[in-house]
C-alpha cells in the first residue's frame, strides 16, 4: 500500500460524488476532507481483513476490489466486487464494530478512505446527513434480502445464469483494461466450488444459452439464458 498525495479539490469532488454525502453542504464536505486520504493497492494486495478495526469508509477511485469471507475449512466466498466510484465498509463506520469482511484488490486500485472519526463527528454536528445515510443503508439491506432469496430458492445453474446475465461483457470476455472472471471466481461468487460451476456451465452450453471459447463465456441466446436465470419480468 502506498499513500498518495491528494489536493483539497480532489477530495471535495470524490466526497461530493459519494452516495453517502451527496447533497452535503460545502462546510460539511470540508470537514470530511480533513479526514480523507488516498491509497494505492497492487493486484492481490489485502486492503483490510475481517475482524480488524475499521479504518473508515472506502471509495474506489479506479480499479476493482473483492469483498470476501473465508470459511473454517479455508474456502473463499466472494460476496461482492466493486469498481470505479463504488463505496464499501460503511456498516462498521456507523455501528462502531470491527470489519465484518475482508477486502483485496483484483487490479491495481486507488482508494479513498474517509476516517470513522471525521464521519461520526460530522453526523453529530449535522444531523441532516443521516437521511442520505439511512436511504443508502436501506438499499444495501434490500440487496442482501435478494441474495438470501437466491441462495434459498434457486439451484446453482439458475444462479450462475443470473450472474452471467448481469455481468458486463468485459468481465466475461476480458479486454485491454479488464481481466475476465475465472471459474474459481465465479464459484466463489456463488458460494460453491469450481467443479460445480463447470458442470453448470456445461448445462447452460448444452441448452444453447452460452458458448465457451478459449475459456471465455459468450452469450449466444439471451432469451434462453434469461429463462435459466428466472428473472422477474
Amino acid at each position: 500500500m502506498n499513500r498518495l498525495s491528494a489536493k483539497l479539490p480532489e477530495k471535495l469532488k470524490v466526497l461530493q460524488d459519494c452516495r453517502y454525502f451527496r447533497g452535503a453542504s460545502e462546510s460539511i464536505l470540508l470537514e470530511l476532507a480533513s479526514g480523507t486520504h488516498l491509497n494505492r493497492y497492487e493486484t492481490g494486495e489485502i486492503i483490510f481483513r475481517e475482524g480488524e478495526p475499521c479504518g473508515g469508509l472506502h471509495i474506489v477511485q479506479n480499479g476493482n476490489v473483492k469483498l470476501y469471507k473465508i470459511s473454517p475449512n479455508g474456502r473463499e466466498m466472494i460476496m461482492r466486487t466493486f469498481g470505479d466510484g463504488d463505496s464499501f465498509n460503511e456498516v462498521p463506520v456507523f455501528d462502531g464494530s470491527s470489519n465484518p469482511i475482508s477486502v483485496a484488490a483484483l487490479s491495481q486500485s486507488k482508494i479513498w478512505i474517509v476516517s470513522c472519526e471525521v464521519i461520526c463527528q460530522a453526523m453529530q454536528k449535522h444531523p441532516e446527513m443521516s437521511q442520505a445515510i439511512i436511504l443508502n443503508l436501506s438499499k444495501n439491506l434490500r440487496m442482501l434480502i435478494g441474495l438470501v432469496e437466491e441462495l434459498s430458492f434457486f439451484q446453482i445453474t439458475n444462479r450462475l445464469a443470473r450472474l452471467i446475465y448481469q455481468l458486463p461483457d468485459e468481465q466475461l470476455l476480458g479486454d485491454d483494461h479488464n481481466r475476465r472472471l475465472t471459474q474459481d471466481e465465479l464459484a466463489a461468487r456463488l458460494g460453491t466450488v469450481r467443479e460445480v460451476v463447470a458442470r453448470a456451465l456445461k448445462e447452460l452450453e448444452r441448452s444453447g444459452a452460452i458458448k465457451i471459447v478459449h475459456r471465455q463465456i459468450q452469450v449466444t441466446n439471451e432469451s434462453v439464458l434469461k429463462d435459466w436465470a428466472q428473472l422477474p419480468e
